[in-house]
This record gives structure tokens, C-alpha cells and sequence, in this order.
């Protein structure tokens, strides 16, 4: 039975890098297609004011702490989180472990040119990785329909789908069991990065747990999202022990 703690009504599982990315690759042995997700505090936030989301997140086949504030705010449930799980750690080593076996991926979302980018960049990253196709995250009704013959037809291994939260939360829960694959990750902006658009915070800042902090300095636009962070530390205090 695999331990979960609650963090403001989301479940999260409790474990560590190593250990979700076995569980992640377990998944892939199984039947039927499973999706993964990667809430941080600003997730959470949202759930508590979107039902459809937080009933997404409590049927998730895994769900990882992809923020400090997650692990922080767990002292306060009744088991504590190991450390953080960022998502975009988390596929990359998903990648690093797959290169050298037939499991495929397909990269969907970002903008026009950025997915395709960031395959490039991986595969020369990790030899031997199949990206087995990309899609951009535009698309009106007709061209979605497309997307989903296109996975369907490529039938990847693990779908990567970078549309931000919630919507691509929303779009795996509705479509993971007409595309086919075995394993779908929502990675938010992590094209962006893979691709080299985006820097990721520097190791100290990460190891510290405050990436968010240089979020904030290195985009400036991003501070209204980052209100909710305060907010979210709030109601972690205002509610712990209910």
C-alpha cells in the first residue's frame, strides 16, 4: 500500500526522487494507462477553489511534491514528506534511465517551435532516447483532434504535457485513455526549459528551497502567481491540525 499524507485536502505520495521515479517506470509495466502529477503550493491553492482539479489529483496514480512549501507544509499532516520532487527532475530521470530501452516519448505543449527544440536538446542530452513525436500546445477543436490521432498513432510510452495547470491536468484526465499511452506527466513550463529558453534556479538556490525566490527576481511578471505562496503558508497554519 503506498503512503500518502494530505496536504489541504490534495494527497501527495510520500516519496523520494529514486523512489518515484521506480514508481513511475512500475507503471509502465502495468496494464491500462496511468497519469502522474507534479502539484506545488500554487496547485494546491487552486484545487481548493476547483473541484474538478482536486477530484483529478486524488485519482492520480502518483502525485509528487513539486515545491518546497509541499514538503514544508507536511510537518503539519500526519506524515511528514521526504523532500521535494520537482517534476522536471522527475522526467529527466525518467529520461537518463530510459535512453538505452524501447520506451518511447512524445512531447506535447509549449509554444510553436519549443517542443520540437527541446527534443533535440534531449536526445542529444540522453543518446539513444526515442522522442517518437511533439506537438505544440496551440490548437483549436479540429487541430486537437489531431494531437490525439497523432499520440494515438505514435503510442509513446510516457506523454509529456507542458499546457500548465490546470489545464493540463484536465486535458490528460479527459484524453489519457483515447491517446493510448501508458504514461502521461503533466511538466508545466518544462519545455521551456528543456529547450533552453528558461534557466532553471542555480543548485544553491534549489538546495536551499528557493527557487521560487529566483523565479521572482529573474521574472518579475510572475509575482501575482507568486501571492498565492503567502497565502498558501496561511492557510497551512490557519488549518493545521483539522
Amino acid at each position: 500500500m503506498n503512503r500518502k499524507t494530505h496536504i489541504l485536502g490534495v494527497p501527495f505520495d510520500v516519496v523520494t526522487m529514486d523512489e518515484a521515479v521506480a514508481r513511475a517506470e512500475g507503471l509502465l509495466k502495468e496494464k491500462g494507462q496511468h497519469f502522474i502529477c507534479t502539484p506545488n503550493p500554487e496547485i494546491v491553492m487552486e484545487a481548493r477553489k476547483d473541484a474538478e482539479l482536486m477530484s483529478i489529483l486524488r485519482e492520480a496514480d502518483l502525485v509528487v511534491p513539486d515545491g518546497i512549501g509541499v514538503v514544508w507544509a507536511s510537518k503539519y499532516s500526519e506524515i511528514r514528506l521526504q523532500e521535494r520532487v520537482a517534476g522536471y527532475d522527475l522526467t529527466q530521470n525518467l529520461m537518463a534511465d530510459l535512453a538505452a530501452s524501447e520506451e518511447t516519448f512524445y512531447f506535447f505543449g509549449g509554444a510553436p517551435g519549443v517542443a520540437a527544440t527541446a527534443a533535440r536538446k534531449m536526445m542529444k542530452k540522453y543518446p539513444g532516447l526515442k522522442i517518437v513525436g511533439v506537438h505544440n500546445g496551440y490548437f483549436d477543436e479540429k487541430e486537437e483532434k489531431k494531437i490525439i490521432q497523432d499520440i494515438k498513432k505514435k503510442a509513446p510510452s510516457i506523454l509529456l504535457v507542458g499546457l500548465g495547470a490546470p489545464k493540463q491536468e484536465k486535458w490528460i484526465y479527459d484524453n489519457i485513455r483515447l491517446v493510448g499511452a501508458k504514461v502521461a506527466i503533466g511538466v508545466g513550463g518544462s519545455f521551456d526549459v528543456m529547450a533552453g529558453n528558461v534557466k532553471r534556479a542555480p543548485k544553491i538556490f534549489r538546495r536551499l528551497g528557493l527557487e521560487w525566490f529566483h523565479r521572482l527576481i529573474t521574472q518579475p511578471t510572475r509575482w501575482r502567481r507568486m501571492m498565492r505562496l503567502p497565502k498558501f503558508a496561511l492557510t497551512v497554519l490557519r488549518t493545521r491540525g483539522r
